[in-house]
């Protein structure tokens, strides 16, 4: 990594070291868990989608509420997603929810008969009226296998809409005076799938516009699940190191480690708190500690404590493990908690795994 690439991003809220991952607190919660929670295992940031937020429970709530920060017992930093993959995850891929236009989303939320328009003006109002500290502008989402001409227009649209979208951030921000200090960051996000023609087109149009920071878009697995790597990589070579990289929607642990050896620093994903609820738990290979394994090579397992195998099982998910489940509890209690089908297994093993990522990026920041 070049000396270039920063080790911190500066945030209203405060500031988190690089790399990081940051959970999904889609409808501004991580499920199973709370900000108490989230604090001692150590996770800096969390994002929370204004597409969800904007539905239930409303913008009028969040902004009675004081903002997400209050309403959510959380003081350190949120990142807010613009709304743009909801419109490739629902929109896109089962048309019923909605329609795209150059003008944004227009859909009609869950129980309601009126339909609701997402320009990319609105979602950066809303984003900051919620006390964001990292905007996101509206893009469009796409699949890696959609078609050439698909792509095109959605590259169009991603940079109209980033411009339509940072006029109406510097003209807010100007509105309100809001000294630099507050400032919250601003992210474009480069679509273009897997055409380096469109993937450079989109980079430099956003790169002359000017973000803090800027996000890799589009659904970043192939049909097989395997991570797009050589597009990843291609993408971050066509933006200075200098500028911090958001490689959206990658959690899985393994890819991870591997993007931020091609220099991304910002990671988000629901997979290992998902993976948690579900009774899948990531632990290293016998005998190792996070300082002591090799990244590059086979170092991930997975847990299960349904395992009949872990019924009397006095060790912890992980030993060496710091965190709340496994300084205290033995996989034989958890499970016997899964077993009953109380909720206390989803808390302990979501925190186990927030912790088992934060030690990760923490390792990965240690090697830079």
């Amino acid at each position: 990594m070049s000396a270039h690439s920063p080790s911190v991003l500066a945030l209203p809220s405060g500031v988190v070291a690089l790399p990081a991952f940051l959970p999904d607190a889609t409808h501004g919660v991580v499920r199973s868990v709370d900000s108490c929670d989230l604090e001692a295992a150590g996770v800096q940031a969390v994002v929370m989608s204004t597409f969800h937020l904007m539905q239930r429970p409303g913008s009028s709530t969040v902004r009675a509420l004081g903002g997400l920060h209050r309403m959510c017992g959380w003081s350190r930093p949120i990142v807010t997603d613009s709304g743009g993959f909801q419109a490739y995850s629902l929109i896109r891929q089962n048309p019923k929810w909605g329609t795209l236009s150059d003008n944004g989303l227009a859909f009609r939320p869950e129980g309601s008969s009126h339909k609701v328009i997402l320009t990319p003006e609105k979602a950066v109002r809303l984003q900051l009226s919620y006390g964001s500290d990292l905007v996101v502008c509206l893009d469009d989402c796409t699949h890696p296998d959609a078609s050439e001409d698909v792509q095109r227009e959605a590259v169009e649209r991603t940079i109209a809409w980033a411009r339509r979208g940072k006029q109406e951030y510097t003209r807010v921000l100007e509105q309100k005076g809001v000294p630099e200090a507050h400032r919250p960051l601003l992210m474009g996000v480069i679509q273009g799938g897997l055409s380096p023609e469109l993937r450079r087109r989109c980079a430099n149009a956003l790169l002359e516009l000017g973000f803090d920071v800027l996000g890799y878009g589009g659904w970043p697995l192939d049909a097989a699940g395997n991570l797009l790597l050589d597009v990843l990589a291609y993408t971050r070579e066509l933006v200075p190191l200098s500028i911090p990289m958001h490689a959206l929607g990658v959690g899985h642990p393994v890819n991870l480690a591997n993007c931020v050896r091609i220099g991304y620093s910002l990671f988000d994903s629901a997979m290992p708190t998902r993976d948690a609820r579900h009774g899948r738990l990531y632990v290293l290979p016998r005998g190792e500690t996070m300082a002591s394994v090799d990244l590059s090579g086979d170092w991930l397992r997975f847990v299960h404590p349904g395992d009949a195998k872990h019924i009397k099982s006095e060790q912890p998910v992980m030993p060496g493990c710091d965190c709340a489940c496994c300084t205290r509890y033995p996989l034989a209690y958890l499970h016997h908690l899964l077993k009953v089908g109380d909720g206390l297994f989803q808390r302990l093993a979501t925190i186990h795994n927030l912790r088992f990522m934060v030690l990760l990026t923490q390792r990965l920041a240690a090697a830079r």
